[in-house]
């Protein structure tokens, strides 16, 4: 569990963009955690606190930043990472899931054999931040289409108004570091 001065130290090193992609958007730049040591290093342990007793055999991270985050708690775990990426981006045979977005859709995918075999592996999918949740789903069902268990979904931060975290729980627990209303 979080102190809230650990708290205050991370949510103090995001950087908030007004009006970025569009306007009326504030767009969360978690880069400003990345290159805060004491703020990343507060986040990692917590993240390496909260799943070292679960079990898991795999972290599977988001395309892009959940890679970062991802691949740091896989190794701080002792457990192998799995990028799910966008459409195209893998060079192995992929599955894919496509999703909705605002105007359109898009896809992920992961290589066929990302889990290396292991019946039931035990997967921890981790995001930088949860929104509409579109592409977190197609990702916790790509673990399960692959045969794998997403035994939850880690997010930094979730912007709860916009629904994502409860679209997701139907799949597994959801877990954010930082909620947001």
């Amino acid at each position: 569990m979080l102190k809230s001065e650990e708290r205050k130290i991370i949510t103090d090193a995001i950087r908030e963009i007004p009006d970025f992609p569009k306007p009326g958007i504030i767009f969360k730049d978690i880069s400003t955690i990345l290159n805060n040591a004491e703020a990343f290093g507060l986040l990692m342990d917590h993240l390496k606190e909260r799943y070292i007793s679960m079990e898991l055999d795999f972290v599977a991270g988001i395309d892009a930043r959940g890679f970062i985050f991802g691949a740091a708690l896989a190794r701080d775990l002792g457990v192998g990472f799995v990028p799910v990426r966008k459409k195209g981006k893998l060079p192995y045979t992929t599955i894919s899931e496509k999703y909705s977005l605002e105007y359109g859709f898009d896809e992920v995918e992961i290589h066929i054999d990302a889990f290396r075999g292991i019946k039931d592996a035990r997967v921890l999918l981790i995001d930088d931040l949860i929104a509409t949740g579109g592409t977190a789903f197609a990702a916790a069902n790509l673990i399960e289409k692959s045969g794998g268990k997403c035994i939850e979904s880690c997010f930094i931060m979730s912007l709860d108004f916009l629904g994502g975290s409860k679209k997701l729980e139907n799949i597994a627990p959801v877990y954010s570091v930082l909620g947001e209303s």
